[in-house]
């Protein structure tokens, strides 16, 4: 069953610094429960590079996701623990997705990245040359919410709840402490 990350509220520029030192917290609490990093491999599947731009505003200091080891980008899909996917899934980038997927090791956590990947966006809407949506191709796990591009919070929070499922199937359930 995939996940949602719910959408900011209207208006709502971005997430008040309380919303993202909660996700912060959630982040490290999680890799210390899960006694490692997760590692992190990116998949652009045709997309405009607005979601990508998102990502690594994630990781540069003003958010700087990868000081909790929780988003820590590798080279290689065999070392990646969580694939964060964007984009509608082009006829030219289908094989590579599959590819990726059965390159990365169980567990794996598959992330959407905004609206191009959950449904192909309107730009791409039944075309021909998309295989929109990513599910279609390859399990989802965790959709961050569309917009164009998603708000980089949202990503972390995508990030907290992917690191919460890959928790439960290394571990098992997640204990009290670690839940909200």
């Amino acid at each position: 069953m995939a996940i949602t990350v719910p959408a900011n509220q209207k208006g709502q520029k971005s997430t008040p610094p309380s919303e993202r030192e909660r996700l912060e917290k959630r982040i490290a609490q999680l890799c210390r429960f899960i006694g490692r990093s997760p590692w992190v491999f990116h998949i652009n599947s045709g997309s405009c590079n607005g979601c990508d731009i998102e990502i690594i505003a994630a990781l540069t200091p003003r958010y700087d996701a990868e000081r909790f080891g929780g988003v820590k980008l590798v080279g290689s899909p065999r070392h990646a623990d969580i694939l964060l996917v964007t984009g509608p899934v082009t006829n030219q980038s289908l094989e590579r997705v599959k590819l990726v997927y059965e390159q990365t090791p169980e567990p794996k956590i598959v992330v959407a990245v905004g609206g191009r990947a959950r449904q192909g966006g309107s730009v791409f809407y039944e075309s021909p040359f998309t295989n929109a949506p990513l599910d279609r191709v390859i399990p989802v796990d965790v959709y961050v919410p569309p917009g164009c591009p998603p708000r980089p919070e949202a990503i972390l929070q995508g990030v907290v709840l992917a690191l919460e499922k890959l928790a439960r199937m290394i571990k098992g359930e997640v204990p009290e402490e670690v839940k909200e």
